[in-house]
């Protein structure tokens, strides 16, 4: 390990002209290192902002959760996390966001829900989420989905039935957010103690 004193003493026993040189190299050592701790510092961060955006719909959570691992690994070299491992991340990242999109609709379709319920869990999520926060979340492709179905025809008794499938699905597709991002997050705290 190169240290800023073993680099000054280096240069000195180099000849007393090098000392310039030697201070430029353990400015640059420094430069580094706050890059380096700067760095790390914001993987943390987006690892924190993706774990939370598990739960908060307007943050994209695994993305954010991805992107902390890959600074992390940057600012190590790909040393503490290999360019493989970031790869196979980043894919089950972008599997995650399709799944996301995808679990509620497969819930629903499962459930007998039509175009009608579909579309009112859509609308019900942006209505939630604008008006009850995190809340809105869960209750509003819930109940969109029923006011959905209730509009295409459908018995109130049905109706639930639909909208209980596009729950399911919302719930499956937050389940594998959650493991993906706590797979991330643990990947990232072994890689950083080890």
């Amino acid at each position: 390990i190169i240290t800023p004193q073993l680099l000054l003493e280096s240069q000195y026993l180099a000849g007393k002209n090098n000392i310039s040189r030697a201070c430029r190299g353990v400015t640059i050592l420094y430069t580094q290192n706050m890059l380096e701790i700067i760095l790390i510092i914001l993987a943390f961060l987006m690892m924190s902002a993706g774990l939370v955006g598990i739960f908060l719909p307007l943050l994209p959570g695994v993305p954010l959760a991805w992107l902390g691992l890959f600074i992390y690994a940057f600012a190590t070299g790909f040393t503490a996390i290999p360019l493989l491992h970031i790869f196979i991340f980043l894919f089950l990242t972008l599997l995650t966001i399709a799944i996301d999109i995808a679990a509620p609709i497969i819930g629903a379709k499962k459930y007998d829900a039509s175009k009608y319920g579909l579309g009112g869990a859509g609308l019900g999520f942006l209505i939630g989420v604008a008006t009850l926060g995190p809340l809105g979340v869960i209750a509003g492709p819930l109940l969109g989905a029923f006011a959905g179905e209730l509009l295409s025809g459908k018995t109130s008794e049905k109706a639930s039935r639909s909208a209980w499938g596009v729950f399911l699905g919302f719930l499956a597709g937050s389940l594998l957010k959650l493991i993906i991002v706590l797979a991330m997050a643990g990947f990232l705290l072994i890689s950083f103690f080890s």
